[in-house]
C-alpha cells in the first residue's frame, strides 16, 4: 500500500522526537524566555521555512515525473516534518502557562525558574536552573521542573538538605544558594 494512504497518528504530533511528555493533568509551565523562543520558532516555520519549501515542491512538481524527482520527494518529506513541528508547537503553546520567576526575587525558597547551587555527598558543587519541559538543556544546567532533582529541591530553602533517590542509590543535596532573576 502506498504511504500516501496511511494516516499519521495523532500521537506523532504530541510526542515530538526528543521532547519529554508532560504529566497527565499537569500544566506546561514555561519561563517568559522559553515561551518567546518557542513562539519565534513557530512563527519562523510558518512565515519563512514552510513557504520556501512549498515553493521548491511546487517548482519540482512542475518539472513532470515526480517518482524520480529528488527535489519533490525530499521537499515533501521536509514539508511533513515542518507541518508536524508546527502542530506540536501549536499544541504546546496553547497549553503553556508562562511563569515569571522574577516574582520570587529575593526569596530563599526554591520554585519554578530558580537557579540553585547545591552540593552533593561527593562534595561537588552543582548549579542548575529549573525550567519548563520544553526548555530543558542539561548541558547548560537547565533541568525540567518534572525531573527528580527539581522535584526534590522544590520548596526547600537555602541551607536545607534534601534526599534524592536515584537508581545509583540515595544522595543528599545541600542547598547553598537560591537565585532568581531581578
Amino acid at each position: 500500500m502506498s504511504k500516501a494512504f496511511i494516516k499519521e497518528s495523532e500521537q506523532d504530533d504530541d510526542e515530538e522526537i526528543g521532547a519529554p511528555a508532560i504529566p497527565a493533568g499537569a500544566k506546561n509551565y514555561m519561563t517568559p524566555e522559553g515561551h518567546q523562543r518557542m513562539k519565534d520558532e513557530f512563527l519562523r516555520l510558518i512565515d519563512v521555512d514552510r513557504p520556501e519549501v512549498v515553493s521548491i515542491v511546487s517548482w519540482a512538481a512542475s518539472n513532470g515525473d515526480r517518482s524520480e524527482n529528488g527535489d519533490y520527494i525530499y521537499g515533501k518529506r521536509r514539508l511533513r516534518e515542518i507541518d508536524r513541528r508546527i502542530r506540536f508547537l501549536s499544541k504546546r503553546l496553547d497549553i503553556a502557562e508562562v511563569v515569571d520567576p522574577r516574582v520570587h526575587h529575593g526569596s530563599d525558597q526554591i520554585f519554578f525558574g530558580a537557579t540553585v547551587v547545591y552540593e552533593n555527598l561527593q562534595g561537588e558543587e552543582i548549579t542548575i536552573t529549573i525550567v519548563g519541559v520544553d526548555e530543558f538543556d542539561p548541558l547548560q544546567g537547565k533541568i525540567s521542573w518534572i525531573s527528580p532533582v527539581a522535584r526534590a529541591l522544590t520548596k526547600a530553602r537555602t541551607g536545607d538538605t534534601v534526599i534524592l533517590k536515584t537508581p545509583a542509590g540515595i544522595d543528599e543535596l545541600t542547598i547553598l544558594d537560591v537565585i532568581y532573576p531581578a
